[in-house]
Protein backbone atom coordinates (compact mmCIF):
# COMPACT_ATOMS: atom_id res chain seq x y z
CA UNK A 1 0.00 0.00 0.00
CA UNK A 2 2.76 2.77 0.70
CA UNK A 3 4.50 1.97 -2.71
CA UNK A 4 0.82 2.70 -4.38
CA UNK A 5 0.58 5.58 -2.40
CA UNK A 6 4.30 6.98 -2.97
CA UNK A 7 3.46 6.53 -6.20
CA UNK A 8 0.34 8.21 -6.30
CA UNK A 9 2.09 11.43 -4.60
CA UNK A 10 5.37 11.27 -6.68
CA UNK A 11 2.65 11.40 -10.28
CA UNK A 12 0.57 14.14 -8.29
CA UNK A 13 3.91 16.36 -7.94
CA UNK A 14 4.80 15.35 -11.71
CA UNK A 15 1.52 16.79 -12.90
CA UNK A 16 1.82 20.06 -10.70
CA UNK A 17 5.39 21.20 -12.22
CA UNK A 18 8.02 22.23 -10.30
CA UNK A 19 7.51 23.58 -6.97
CA UNK A 20 7.62 27.51 -6.81
CA UNK A 21 10.01 29.12 -4.61
CA UNK A 22 8.46 32.18 -3.14
CA UNK A 23 10.21 35.32 -3.91
CA UNK A 24 11.53 38.16 -2.00
CA UNK A 25 9.84 41.16 -1.38
CA UNK A 26 10.88 43.58 -3.80
CA UNK A 27 10.63 47.70 -2.95
CA UNK A 28 9.59 49.67 -5.76
CA UNK A 29 11.72 52.18 -6.46
CA UNK A 30 10.05 55.34 -7.56
CA UNK A 31 10.22 56.19 -10.94
CA UNK A 32 12.36 58.90 -12.30
CA UNK A 33 12.03 62.42 -12.51
CA UNK A 34 11.05 63.37 -16.73
CA UNK A 35 13.70 66.48 -17.87
CA UNK A 36 12.78 70.12 -16.73
CA UNK A 37 12.34 72.15 -20.21
CA UNK A 38 14.22 75.66 -19.42
CA UNK A 39 11.45 78.13 -18.93
CA UNK A 40 11.79 82.05 -18.18
CA UNK A 41 9.12 81.60 -15.51
CA UNK A 42 10.25 78.48 -13.81
CA UNK A 43 13.46 78.82 -11.70
CA UNK A 44 15.41 75.69 -10.23
CA UNK A 45 14.90 74.64 -6.90
CA UNK A 46 16.86 72.73 -4.23
CA UNK A 47 14.28 70.10 -4.50
CA UNK A 48 14.65 69.63 -8.09
CA UNK A 49 18.47 68.19 -7.36
CA UNK A 50 17.35 64.77 -7.05
CA UNK A 51 20.70 62.68 -7.75
CA UNK A 52 23.47 61.80 -5.31
CA UNK A 53 27.02 62.52 -5.69
CA UNK A 54 29.36 59.97 -5.87
CA UNK A 55 32.03 58.80 -3.34
CA UNK A 56 35.03 60.50 -5.41
CA UNK A 57 32.63 63.82 -6.13
CA UNK A 58 34.49 67.37 -4.46
CA UNK A 59 32.05 69.62 -5.93
CA UNK A 60 29.58 71.20 -4.08
CA UNK A 61 26.71 70.80 -6.45
CA UNK A 62 26.61 69.32 -10.55
CA UNK A 63 23.67 70.69 -12.61
CA UNK A 64 23.09 68.55 -15.97
CA UNK A 65 21.58 70.21 -18.22
CA UNK A 66 21.43 68.99 -22.14
CA UNK A 67 20.40 70.50 -25.36
CA UNK A 68 18.00 68.23 -26.86
CA UNK A 69 17.73 68.25 -31.22
CA UNK A 70 16.07 66.77 -33.89
CA UNK A 71 15.46 67.30 -37.23
CA UNK A 72 13.43 65.68 -39.86
CA UNK A 73 12.57 66.44 -43.78
CA UNK A 74 8.61 65.70 -44.79
CA UNK A 75 7.98 66.27 -48.50
CA UNK A 76 11.55 67.77 -48.77
CA UNK A 77 10.62 70.47 -46.30
CA UNK A 78 13.36 70.67 -43.03
CA UNK A 79 12.58 71.05 -39.79
CA UNK A 80 14.06 70.93 -36.53
CA UNK A 81 13.27 71.10 -32.21
CA UNK A 82 15.59 72.26 -29.84
CA UNK A 83 15.04 72.22 -26.33
CA UNK A 84 17.21 73.07 -23.08
CA UNK A 85 16.80 70.68 -20.51
CA UNK A 86 17.47 69.69 -16.89
CA UNK A 87 18.21 66.12 -15.79
CA UNK A 88 16.78 65.84 -11.98
CA UNK A 89 18.06 62.65 -11.47
CA UNK A 90 21.67 63.06 -12.53
CA UNK A 91 21.63 66.75 -10.83
CA UNK A 92 22.57 67.15 -7.11
CA UNK A 93 24.03 69.12 -4.44
CA UNK A 94 26.75 67.44 -1.70
CA UNK A 95 24.69 68.44 0.89
CA UNK A 96 21.13 70.14 -0.14
CA UNK A 97 19.85 71.32 3.36
CA UNK A 98 23.38 73.44 3.18
CA UNK A 99 22.59 74.69 -0.28
CA UNK A 100 22.82 78.12 -0.13
CA UNK A 101 21.06 81.06 -2.58
CA UNK A 102 24.35 81.94 -4.37
CA UNK A 103 25.19 78.08 -4.91
CA UNK A 104 21.53 77.75 -6.35
CA UNK A 105 22.03 80.77 -8.47
CA UNK A 106 25.31 79.63 -9.76
CA UNK A 107 23.78 75.89 -10.66
CA UNK A 108 20.80 77.99 -12.52
CA UNK A 109 23.15 79.95 -14.30
CA UNK A 110 24.51 76.47 -15.85
CA UNK A 111 21.22 76.04 -17.31
CA UNK A 112 20.74 79.56 -18.14
CA UNK A 113 23.72 79.08 -20.38
CA UNK A 114 22.13 75.89 -22.28
CA UNK A 115 19.05 77.81 -22.94
CA UNK A 116 21.40 80.07 -24.06
CA UNK A 117 23.16 77.68 -26.38
CA UNK A 118 19.76 76.08 -27.11
CA UNK A 119 18.51 79.62 -28.72
CA UNK A 120 22.11 79.72 -31.31
CA UNK A 121 21.38 76.12 -32.31
CA UNK A 122 17.94 77.42 -33.29
CA UNK A 123 19.33 80.63 -35.03
CA UNK A 124 21.61 78.28 -36.86
CA UNK A 125 19.41 75.61 -38.04
CA UNK A 126 17.19 78.76 -39.18
CA UNK A 127 19.89 79.82 -41.51
CA UNK A 128 20.59 76.25 -41.85
CA UNK A 129 16.71 75.75 -43.25
CA UNK A 130 17.29 77.65 -46.23
CA UNK A 131 19.48 75.58 -47.96
CA UNK A 132 19.29 72.30 -46.68
CA UNK A 133 19.34 69.53 -48.73
CA UNK A 134 16.99 67.17 -47.54
CA UNK A 135 18.95 63.95 -49.44
CA UNK A 136 22.13 64.83 -47.34
CA UNK A 137 20.36 65.97 -44.17
CA UNK A 138 22.03 63.90 -41.42
CA UNK A 139 25.65 64.62 -42.12
CA UNK A 140 24.87 68.23 -42.48
CA UNK A 141 22.81 69.01 -39.52
CA UNK A 142 25.37 66.85 -37.44
CA UNK A 143 28.04 69.29 -38.33
CA UNK A 144 25.83 72.02 -37.53
CA UNK A 145 24.83 70.84 -33.91
CA UNK A 146 28.16 69.39 -33.27
CA UNK A 147 29.82 72.79 -33.29
CA UNK A 148 27.06 74.76 -30.86
CA UNK A 149 27.78 71.71 -28.14
CA UNK A 150 31.61 72.06 -28.39
CA UNK A 151 31.18 75.90 -28.01
CA UNK A 152 28.43 75.13 -25.37
CA UNK A 153 30.85 73.01 -23.55
CA UNK A 154 33.96 75.21 -23.37
CA UNK A 155 31.40 77.76 -21.91
CA UNK A 156 30.37 75.99 -19.37
CA UNK A 157 33.90 75.09 -18.19
CA UNK A 158 34.98 78.83 -18.50
CA UNK A 159 31.81 79.77 -16.33
CA UNK A 160 33.20 77.31 -13.74
CA UNK A 161 36.92 78.74 -13.54
CA UNK A 162 36.57 82.09 -13.94
CA UNK A 163 33.73 82.10 -11.09
CA UNK A 164 35.47 79.36 -9.45
CA UNK A 165 32.45 77.36 -9.25
CA UNK A 166 30.65 80.61 -8.04
CA UNK A 167 32.78 81.11 -5.45
CA UNK A 168 33.87 84.73 -6.98
CA UNK A 169 30.87 87.09 -6.52
CA UNK A 170 31.84 89.51 -8.61
CA UNK A 171 32.42 87.36 -11.96
CA UNK A 172 29.21 85.26 -10.77
CA UNK A 173 28.28 88.77 -11.20
CA UNK A 174 29.52 89.63 -14.21
CA UNK A 175 28.41 86.05 -15.60
CA UNK A 176 24.85 86.47 -14.89
CA UNK A 177 24.71 90.27 -16.60
CA UNK A 178 26.02 88.70 -19.77
CA UNK A 179 24.13 85.65 -19.72
CA UNK A 180 20.98 87.57 -19.22
CA UNK A 181 22.20 89.93 -22.11
CA UNK A 182 22.64 86.91 -24.19
CA UNK A 183 19.67 85.23 -23.85
CA UNK A 184 17.72 88.85 -24.84
CA UNK A 185 20.19 89.26 -27.96
CA UNK A 186 18.76 85.72 -29.06
CA UNK A 187 14.91 86.05 -27.52
CA UNK A 188 13.35 86.00 -31.37
CA UNK A 189 14.70 82.10 -31.35
CA UNK A 190 12.69 80.89 -27.69
CA UNK A 191 10.67 78.46 -27.86
CA UNK A 192 7.30 80.03 -27.92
Amino acid sequence: MLSLLTSFLTAAALLQGPAVKPQPATIAKPAPAPPIPWSATRRLTVADFQGHPGPSDRLAALTSADIKSNAACRDFVFSATVQATFDPNTSWFQNPKLASEALLRHEQLHFDITEAYARLMRQKLAAFAAKADCNKLQPAFNNVTKAVYAEWDKEQNRYDQETGHGLNAARQAYWEKQTQLKLEQLKPFAVQ
